[in-house]
């Protein structure tokens, strides 16, 4: 899985050291990433549903039980990513399966450059002063190459479906 140039160690290690402060309260922190996400596009919100049931503000939905895992499942994403940084092309089809789940539902590749923002936003708040340029380079370009995959399942659908 390349995302155009490699991650460096250093850059690695940046990584692994910010998100080992982020990862012990994830669902808290998958809190702060989806309600800055709802708040540059409350058009996403409707791709929400369950039981067919369309949530009336971000609000409801960020307190819904089922959502509340989605940010689990969201964040053990990330958690996979950071734990094969040496080898993330391991995660290569699962990450492809996931952009299909993602486009069968109705989500569209751009708004990944959203959530993309939403993550280092997300960073940003948790890691305060820690959250230097280097940090935030190091984890675009893990996010780049996580979302890379991920497109490469709307790639293998046959026009149509």
């Amino acid at each position: 899985m390349e995302s155009g140039m490699p991650l460096s160690g250093g850059q690695r290690a940046l990584i692994r050291e910010s998100w080992q402060r982020v990862s012990g309260s994830p669902v808290q922190h998958g809190l702060v990433l989806f309600t800055r996400l709802f708040d540059l596009d409350p058009d996403l919100l409707p791709l929400f549903q369950y039981n067919c049931k369309q949530f009336a503000s971000p609000q409801e939905c960020l307190s819904a039980p089922e959502f509340l895992d989605h940010i689990r499942k969201v964040m053990l994403v990330i958690d996979a990513a950071v734990s094969h940084l040496e080898n993330l092309s391991c995660l290569e089809e699962y990450l492809c399966n996931l952009g299909k789940k993602h486009q069968a539902v109705g989500v569209k590749v751009e708004s990944f450059s959203t959530v993309g923002e939403s993550l280092l936003y997300m960073l940003e708040k948790c890691l305060g002063a820690a959250f230097s340029p280097e940090v935030q380079e190091a984890w675009s370009k893990l996010y780049n190459a996580v979302v890379k995959a991920m497109q490469r399942g709307w790639e293998t659908l046959p026009e149509g479906d």
